[in-house]
């Protein structure tokens, strides 16, 4: 990532943190579901086409988040009612995303990765949880389709010619041809 994409990735990740932090003093303060050992960051950004990626942590979610990078695709996503339920391609497939919007924000879309978020231990905890959900949803590797090729049974030419379907995961490569 070049400089100004890593200085941008970080005025994103500020955004998020200061908004969800001012919610976390005002909108819910004291509501009995805050896990008091979290507080909220920003895991990421990364970006994803046209868009930025980030997992954000909450003493009452972690959620995947995505946020459009142009003034274009800001004014885009809000016409999309708060609430409105949005699917968005990831490496990793097809999520659906809730479409929100913050002052100092603008539009988003979250996905909810845990909530509430109680069973954390701590901070650490929650943040490892955080890294390893948005490297997951990175990974093109866990895509559906990825999946399914990797479980494809694969068919050697004398299999085909004799009519034998190998069993699933299993390779050809031993076959004579």
């Amino acid at each position: 990532m070049s400089e100004a994409r890593a200085n941008e990735a970080a005025a994103v990740a500020r955004r998020l943190e200061t908004v969800f932090e001012r919610i976390h003093a005002t909108r819910m303060a004291d509501v009995p579901l805050l896990n008091p050992r979290l507080a909220v960051a920003a895991v990421g950004p990364r970006e994803v086409g046209s868009l930025w990626l980030a997992v954000l942590v909450t003493p009452w979610f972690i959620n995947a988040m995505l946020l459009p990078k142009t003034v274009e695709d800001a004014e885009s996503w809000g016409e999309s009612p708060s609430g409105a339920k949005i699917h968005h391609a990831l490496p990793a497939g097809t999520f659906e995303f809730i479409a929100g919007g913050e002052a100092g924000l603008g539009p988003y879309r979250m996905c909810s990765l845990f909530s509430p978020v109680t069973q954390f231990e701590d901070q650490n905890a929650a943040l490892i949880a955080a890294e390893a959900a948005l490297a997951a949803l990175l990974d093109a590797d866990h895509h559906p389709r990825a999946e399914a090729e990797r479980r494809k049974p694969q068919l050697s030419r004398r299999g085909l010619i004799f009519g034998r379907i190998p069993e699933s995961g299993s390779s050809s490569s031993g076959d004579p041809a």
